[in-house]
């Protein structure tokens, strides 16, 4: 798809990685498909652009001071907010990423942010470490629930000579989602799309039942990711506290039997998501009563049957089987292999594995650490937000279908 940004103005605020390096082509690039662009570069930026460069690609004047007596008498940082259709961050630092998570405004791109109300794009840059700190994660994840669109980061060499996700997207890259995302193209639109979240509760009698430690956070963020692309996406839910993700269809159910009722009824799909944690065995014969203390026979013998397998019967069915099947495999010890055994018995496409002992916090966390495995391999990713989790799941959904259709885009 060739980017038509004929008259679309944008707003550069270059912070201080040395991934700054690349902005004058990403402005040359973002003209020369028709766009204006406005600079603004902050004291460290200086340190890796020039401003006459930028000045010279993009045909304006760079901005950097917030105290300019000029600029400042027509409101400067007010006008430039509001004169663009996309304000873009590239790179965005860790620092300036934490600058605008706490709503700092001690410098101009800082302050131009808080008075903006346009859509906000970060592509960040740091070291891989940098990236997969908590305190990092947990800024990207406070912008994103705030709106702010994430562009990468991608994996690779660092300037540091480290290897590792922290690189800055290419500036191709950053004008085909900026390009997107202004035609209002959706990756995923005339997709249907089935995810599946939070536990099953498997009742022993009215007051008890078999549970696990399942919040829902990871299916809801997918699911909300999905439908952000275009999918028409249906969330079946088991018990959990989450909100309801904005435009998902959301089914709630109780049990597993229930829950593979309600995937059977959402078929034909293209994409079916097994991201629950169903309870793998229920109690034989739940008692119609209240089962009472008895201190002369002592506790209850309960007997247990398997629950129906959602992920093996949607991966096999005959007809209607969605072009994409993707499990999760919540694993304790040996993960990948478990997790790669799981994909193959139960023929989805994709597995999701994840460490779920005590020590990696991931039941009822807002952060997540997944390995991805399909027919090319096994990939790890970092530590991060469920929310990114879901938007980089999507992403590589949408890649799928794109190379599916044979669309360039």
């Amino acid at each position: 798809m060739t980017p038509d940004l004929n008259g679309k103005k944008f707003l550069l605020l270059i912070t201080g990685g040395i991934a700054a390096y690349k902005t004058p082509l990403l402005v040359r690039g973002l003209t020369g498909f028709g766009a204006e662009v406005q600079c603004v570069l902050t004291h460290g930026g200086k340190q890796f652009v020039a401003p006459l460069a930028l000045e010279s690609v993009s045909g304006h004047k760079v901005y950097g001071d917030l105290f300019s007596l000029t600029d400042e008498a027509e409101m400067g940082h007010i006008r430039l907010s509001r004169e663009a259709d996309v304000i873009v961050i590239a790179p965005a630092t860790a620092d300036f990423i934490g600058k605008m998570a706490a709503g700092l405004a001690d410098d101009l791109a800082s302050t131009i942010l808080l008075a903006a109300d346009k859509p906000v794009f970060i592509a960040p840059a740091m070291n891989p470490v940098m990236w997969q700190h908590p305190a990092v994660q947990d800024n990207i994840r406070t912008l994103t629930e705030r709106g702010v669109h994430v562009i990468g980061p991608e994996s690779g060499e660092m300037a540091c000579h480290e290897d590792g996700l922290g690189r800055m997207s290419e500036p191709e890259d950053i004008i085909t989602v900026l390009a997107k995302f202004l035609s209002g193209h959706k990756p995923l639109s005339g997709l249907r799309a089935v995810v599946t979240s939070g536990p099953t509760h498997e009742p022993i009698d009215p007051v008890r039942y078999i549970a696990n430690r399942s919040s829902g956070k990871q299916g809801h963020a997918i699911a909300k990711s999905l439908a952000a692309r275009g999918a028409d996406t249906t969330l079946i839910s088991g018990p959990c506290r989450q909100p309801d993700p904005a435009g998902v269809k959301v089914v709630r159910v109780e049990t597993a039997r229930q829950m593979l009722t309600a995937c059977e009824a959402a078929m034909p799909c293209d994409i079916f998501i097994a991201a629950a944690a169903v309870a793998d065995w229920r109690s034989a014969e739940d008692s119609a009563q209240k089962i009472k203390k008895d201190k002369k026979q002592g506790p209850p013998v309960l007997a247990f049957t398997e629950n129906p397998d959602i992920l093996g019967t949607i991966s096999q069915l005959k007809t209607n089987r969605p072009s994409l099947v993707i499990g999760f495999a919540a694993e304790t010890e040996n993960v990948t292999e478990n997790a790669a055994e799981k994909r193959q018995r139960k023929g989805c496409d994709w597995i999701v594995a994840n460490a779920v002992s005590a020590k990696d916090n991931v039941f009822g966390a807002d952060e997540n650490a997944v390995r991805l495995i399909t027919d090319n391999g096994l990939e790890n990713w970092p530590r991060q937000s469920k929310q990114c989790v879901a938007d980089e799941l999507a992403t590589r959904i949408a890649g799928f279908f794109s190379n599916l259709s044979g669309d360039p885009s």
